[in-house]
């Protein structure tokens, strides 16, 4: 028997359009990057000049896929980058990257010198880790660059105000290092009242102050950055405003969305009256109805909370999610579609016509907040990278490939 493999990936998945390269999928994500280009372009406008775009692609991306994501924003002008762990910026370095890059989280000393030979600017808590930098730096040849994190409030990560600058005065007589930065981060900023940022803020200045020769500065994720301007300083982070979607109670510069999610019915049926759908029968058909199968569960990070609540576009109609959304598929109620067929895409999340589902909109009926709405898709979902719907990369199961 002859053994046949199957097509590449990329003649799998990659078209000249949306409507190509979606045609033989279950499920995917659309990620605009010419929306994210426009959004990068309006950001750095309302910043103003001399305020780096530090741009936050942890998480994947926030669930957008960081392989499709991180160049083209390095080819839109962000200024750096800033994930949480090392593992996430050496990604970005064998992704081609060239801009600085700031790991925001913790780094165990014995990994120092993989930091220091990607040139990637850890952020140090401990005069362990400041001196596995120097040793490795040292080794290399180097200056290794890195960051202090003052806990001025939200007493999650970082050093107290002391401990900040004993690491920082400590640090400093290390051969082959530079403690290039000090940083901060404010507990409430996007909350209606966020005064409690002033005081934050008049902490991290203290220490500053106190380390003068460390010349950069970043105190403001999007929410501080577009509401308090005074705190931009050398850089800020920005997150989720890179994908479309402000913060609450922050007023911005005209976003575009970025992210769509998308899947094709794979089973139309009827269900008489009374007849009870999924899991635990918790929804009963109040009249003979029409059912959609929607081929993404919880297991791709659409929550099984959404059962009974959701909503998705099928033709431009508002279709309410039935039943529980079980591991890998969830139902909706197409009775007032018109006529749906198999193959039928719904979107969970993006445009349909006139109709829209904002990632705002499944946060609030899952109870949540978007970062964890985006953040939670799943890399078995394949990612559409596209500019303005014509395609230019794909990442699914077999890695990026390239329209």
């Amino acid at each position: 028997m002859t053994n046949v493999s199957p097509p590449a990936p990329e003649t799998r998945r990659c078209g000249a359009t949306l409507a190509d390269a979606t045609s033989a999928l279950n499920s995917w994500v659309e990620v605009n990057l010419a929306a994210q280009a426009r959004n990068v372009a309006s950001l750095k406008a309302e910043l103003g000049p001399g305020v780096d775009l530090i741009a936050v692609v942890k998480a994947n991306a926030y669930g957008a896929g960081v392989e499709g994501v991180a160049p083209a924003l390095e080819t839109a002008g962000v200024d750096r980058f800033a994930v949480v762990w090392l593992d996430e910026a050496l990604r970005l370095r064998a992704l081609g990257l060239t801009r600085p890059i700031i790991v925001l989280g913790h780094t165990p000393p014995p990994r120092a010198a993989e930091a220091v030979n990607a040139g990637i600017t850890l952020t140090c808590e401990s005069l362990d880790l400041a001196r596995a930098l120097s040793d490795a730096a040292v080794a290399a040849g180097r200056v290794s660059k890195f960051h202090i994190h003052i806990d001025s409030g939200l007493h999650r990560d970082g050093l107290t105000p002391a401990e900040g600058l004993e690491l920082a005065i400590a640090a400093r007589s290390l051969p082959g290092l530079l403690v290039e930065g000090l940083s901060t981060h404010m507990a409430n900023s996007d909350e209606l009242d966020d005064s409690y940022s002033d005081a934050q803020y008049a902490a991290f200045e203290r220490v500053a102050a106190e380390l003068a020769w460390a010349p950069y500065r970043h105190a403001a994720n999007t929410a501080t950055a577009l509401r308090r301007g005074a705190f931009r300083l050398n850089g800020v982070r920005i997150g989720l405003a890179l994908h479309g979607i402000l913060p609450a109670n922050t007023a911005g510069p005209q976003l575009e969305p970025v992210l769509a999610l998308r899947g094709r019915l794979i089973r139309v049926h009827e269900v008489p009256t009374g007849e009870g759908v999924s899991y635990g029968l918790t929804w009963r058909a109040p009249r003979p109805s029409r059912l959609g199968l929607v081929p993404i569960g919880y297991a791709d990070g659409w929550r099984r909370g959404l059962g009974n609540l959701g909503a998705v576009l099928v033709t431009g109609h508002r279709c309410p999610m039935v039943g529980r959304v079980c591991m890998d598929q969830f139902l909706i109620d197409i009775t007032d579609a018109g006529p749906v067929e198999v193959g039928q895409v719904a979107t969970l999340i993006g445009t349909d016509g006139s109709a829209a589902i904002r990632a705002e909109d499944v946060a609030a009926d899952a109870g949540t907040i978007p970062w964890d709405t985006l953040s939670s898709l799943q890399a078995r979902l394949p990612r559409i990278f596209h500019r303005d719907g014509l395609v230019e990369s794909v990442t699914d199961s077999g890695g990026l490939h390239h329209a």
